[in-house]
């Protein structure tokens, strides 16, 4: 039976740049169709929509769920070689009609039990951001294969993923649960970041910094290991920009911070603002 988390929507930024990513791709979402009774948006920015071409007919055909059902697949094209995953992000935000909005990587699994937690932490008014993993060395690496992630999308059984695992750090990125209408006050995701970023670091320290309750489950993440370019990497050519802008704002205070946010041009491009 498919949990309910049905007040919450998924948004997933994507670019597939290569065949373990689109292995990723297909896993996590393959996954969170069938184990959660949820909306997903999933926003496609490239020259050519892969995820249409390759993804989406292994999805039809493994999934034993209608995948339609509150999944919403959005492609724009475009010729940046760089993705803007923060900008990709925002638009998502904007049109989630759902009370919690979830920023989720598409090579992030979470054992079942942590969605829950999130959610249920967010929907009964304790916390306004979630973290579903710990901090620490809670990241479980997985170097996985077309045969692995079979297995586990099977089975359900993680005893697949943790064979082909070794244990890492993890404190930031991921995923996190957000009540919906502080996400957006909070200022969103920062376009001023471009592709690879301190983004996950900066926006930590904001919503806390802004005050609200932030939370986390003591619990392991699973990151599907993938090959690493500009989008990915410190070989990110806005490294420097984007650093400048990180170093910049976690000497804000409160009060800077809230000033700092209300004054971004980005933000006037959403209705939901």
């Amino acid at each position: 039976m498919r949990i309910d988390l049905s007040q919450a929507t998924f948004i997933i930024p994507i670019r597939i740049e290569s065949p373990d990513r689109l292995r990723n791709v297909i896993t996590t979402t393959a996954f969170l169709l069938e184990n959660f009774k949820t909306n997903i948006i999933i926003q496609e920015v490239d020259n050519e929509s892969v995820f249409k071409k390759e993804a989406l007919p292994i999805l039809e055909d493994i999934v034993n769920v209608d995948i339609w059902e509150n999944f919403n697949f959005i492609f724009r094209h475009s010729e940046e070689p760089l993705f803007h995953r923060q900008k990709v992000l925002n638009e998502m935000i904007d049109i989630t009609d759902t009370p919690i909005v979830v920023n989720y990587d598409c090579d992030v699994i979470l054992p079942r039990e942590s969605y829950e937690l999130a959610y249920k932490g967010i929907l009964d008014g304790v916390y306004d951001v979630v973290y579903p993993y710990g901090s620490g060395m809670y990241q479980k690496q997985v170097q996985a294969t077309d045969v692995t992630v079979s297995q586990f999308l099977e089975t359900g059984d993680y005893e697949f993923l943790n064979a082909v695992s070794k244990n890492h750090t993890s404190d930031f990125g991921w995923a996190q649960f957000f009540k919906t209408a502080v996400y957006r006050q909070g200022g969103m995701e920062n376009e001023n970041f471009k592709a690879y970023a301190p983004e996950d670091k900066e926006r930590y320290y904001r919503f806390n910094k802004m005050g609200y309750s932030v939370g986390r489950i003591e619990n392991y993440v699973y990151h599907l290991e993938h090959a690493r370019g500009e989008n990915s990497w410190f070989t990110n050519p806005h490294m420097e920009s984007n650093m400048a802008e990180w170093n910049k704002i976690k000497e804000m205070n409160k009060d800077q911070l809230l000033k700092y946010y209300s004054e971004q041009k980005y933000l006037d491009k959403y209705a939901g603002i």
